[in-house]
């Protein structure tokens, strides 16, 4: 039952199908009015003229079988679309349906009536059924592609909203990574830790205290404004990860060492806005503990087939818990895994894991290469 609810729930849109229904609805409200007003005020009025007929056997039963013929067609149509068919093709079959439709009609009215009484098979003219296919052809055109229309519109307004509200929760999980990191940046050791760092080199080193000044002022400025879109080259998200290094380098000194293997072809590829700089910090956060106070990190970015590979590894303390759980208690992790999937949906991979050789965790991200 669970199956069928899904396909129906997958192919079916019962708001579309009421859509549908209220507008060819209205088109025989309109086909009432004009037949009641040609009955009282035409020159030519018919001698024989049954309301109950018209109503229930032409009107009723005409509206069910266009209803469903076009339930058919808004499946087909989001299958269309989902498949990206070209053009040519869906309006090509859309021709096709429309006139299908107007024939497979007629020719269901009239073994509706066979099967009244109302003629026999002998009675039956099939050329005086073509004659009445052809007298409403226009017509029948007409309404079909009003109705798909319709239907496209559906789907195009649904899409918009959907790409909208996709949109709109990117760019506040964008700006809710801005925020984390700089709150995560903006902690009390890790502001102290650097100003005291700071003020020893300016004993030692007074060059290095300025660049390490700046490289704090560059990472907290593209943390806070510089990044507006939810992807960015390459180029530039290895630059603001680069001013972070060049501060976490200066607090650590000879106890950590970052190694980077980037393939210089795809520095101008698109990759989600402030990945990596969280992705490097919780590296060094878990790599050390009391049987590891010195660390090396590798940084590996390379294509692989139609993927871009993030891989960051340490020689760190190996984590003791899957993958999913590391989702539900880091929120920085949820928060990166919640990004891509929105804007991959599941075309991406993401994983947190112990090394093969056993000397270190490594975080893997696929993610589909992007112009």
């Amino acid at each position: 039952m669970n199956k069928s609810y899904n396909l129906e729930k997958k192919y079916i849109d019962l708001k579309l199908i009421l859509l549908l229904g209220g507008f060819y609805a209205l088109f025989d409200l309109v086909l009432i009015a004009k037949t009641a007003y040609m009955q009282v005020f035409g020159m030519e009025k018919m001698e024989v003229f049954s309301w109950s007929r018209f109503l229930i056997d032409n009107l009723l039963f005409d509206y069910i079988i266009v209803l469903s013929f076009m339930t058919l067609i808004a499946i087909s149509t989001k299958r269309f679309l989902r498949k990206n068919y070209s053009w040519t093709k869906i309006i090509s079959t859309h021709i096709l349906f429309s006139l299908l439709i107007g024939m497979f009609i007629r020719l269901i009215v009239d073994l509706y009536y066979i099967l009244l009484g109302r003629i026999t098979f002998a009675e039956y003219d099939f050329e005086r059924s073509i004659f009445r296919f052809m007298y409403v052809i226009d017509l029948n055109f007409l309404i079909y592609f009003a109705m798909v229309f319709i239907i496209y519109t559906y789907y195009y307004v649904k899409e918009v909203k959907k790409a909208e509200k996709k949109q709109g929760k990117l760019e506040a999980q964008l700006v809710n990574t801005r925020m984390k990191m700089l709150s995560s940046q903006l902690q009390p050791h890790f502001l102290f830790n650097t100003l005291n760092s700071i003020a020893v080199l300016t004993d030692i080193d007074a060059s290095k205290a300025k660049d390490t000044i700046a490289d704090l002022s560059d990472f907290l400025r593209e943390i806070l404004y510089d990044n507006d879109s939810n992807r960015i080259p390459l180029e530039k998200e290895l630059r603001i990860l680069e001013f972070y290094l060049n501060i976490i380098k200066v607090r650590f000194t000879d106890h950590l060492k970052i190694l980077t293997e980037i393939d210089e072809s795809l520095l101008q590829k698109m990759v989600p806005a402030l990945l990596l700089q969280p992705i490097l910090e919780n590296s060094i956060k878990h790599g050390y503990d009391f049987n590891h106070t010195d660390l090396e990190i590798l940084v590996k970015i390379y294509a692989e087939e139609k993927n871009l590979i993030i891989k960051v590894e340490n020689d760190g303390a190996p984590v003791t818990v899957a993958h999913g759980l590391l989702l539900k208690r880091g929120m920085g992790l949820a928060n990166i895994n919640d990004r891509l999937n929105n804007l991959y949906g599941n075309n991406y991979f993401f994983e947190v894991r112990n090394r093969n050789d056993g000397a270190g965790v490594e975080t893997i991200i696929k993610i589909p290469l992007e112009n």
